[in-house]
C-alpha cells in the first residue's frame, strides 16, 4: 500500500492499514521516544500512547505536509506530556549562573559514530536531554520550548548550554 492508501485505510478505521501503518513507522517513533524517555520500558509505553493518538487524530491529518512529521509531532507531544507528568523539567539552572562554557575547534565528535552519540545524549539528566533533543534534533526554537515545557527561555538555553558541556567532556574523556 503507498501512504496514502495507508492514510486512507487507517481514517476508515481499517486494522490491516492500522498494523501496516504501525510496521512502516513503529522503529523511527520508537526512536523519538528513546531520546526522551531514556529508557526502554517508558519508550515503549510512549510508542503505544503514540500510536493510539494517531490513530484517534488520524482524521484530522488535512493530507498537507509530511505525514510522518505529522507523527513525529504527536509523538513529541507525548514525550513531553509524559515529562510534564512526571516534574522531569522541574531541575532549571539560570543561565546567569553558569560557568563559562569553552568552546573547541577541534572536534573529536566526527570521530563518533551515531550509536555512540545517542548513548550519550541518552547519558544526560533527563531536563538537559529534552531541551536538547528538541533543540539540536527536532528544531524547535527556545521559545517554542520554552512555552511547550512551561520553562522561561533563559532556562531553556541555560538546558541546551549544560547539555552542550556535559556532552563535550563526555567526548573528550573517550578521546
Amino acid at each position: 500500500m503507498t501512504e496514502e492508501q495507508l492514510i486512507e485505510g487507517c481514517k476508515r478505521g481499517k486494522r490491516q492499514a492500522q498494523e501496516e501503518l504501525y510496521n512502516t513507522f513503529s522503529n523511527k517513533m520508537m526512536g523519538v521516544c528513546l531520546r526522551y524517555a531514556g529508557e526502554r520500558e517508558t519508550a515503549r509505553d510512549l510508542l503505544q500512547e503514540g500510536f493510539v493518538k494517531v490513530f484517534t487524530k488520524i482524521k484530522d491529518y488535512s493530507g498537507s505536509g509530511s505525514f510522518e512529521g505529522w507523527m513525529r509531532k504527536i509523538f513529541v507531544n507525548c514525550a513531553l506530556e509524559y515529562l510534564r507528568m512526571h516534574d522531569a523539567m522541574r531541575e532549571t539552572v539560570d543561565l546567569n549562573n553558569l560557568e563559562s562554557i569553552q568552546t573547541s575547534n577541534s572536534s573529536p565528535i566526527k570521530a563518533l559514530t551515531a550509536s555512540e552519540l545517542m548513548g550519550l545524549i541518552k547519558s544526560l539528566p533527563i531536563g538537559y536531554r529534552t531541551v536538547f533533543n528538541m533543540f539540536a534534533i527536532e528544531g524547535y526554537t527556545h521559545k517554542e520550548i520554552s512555552s511547550m515545557l512551561n520553562i522561561t527561555e533563559s532556562s531553556s538555553r541555560s538546558q541546551l548550554a549544560h547539555a552542550r558541556q556535559i556532552l563535550q567532556s563526555k567526548v573528550n574523556e573517550l578521546y
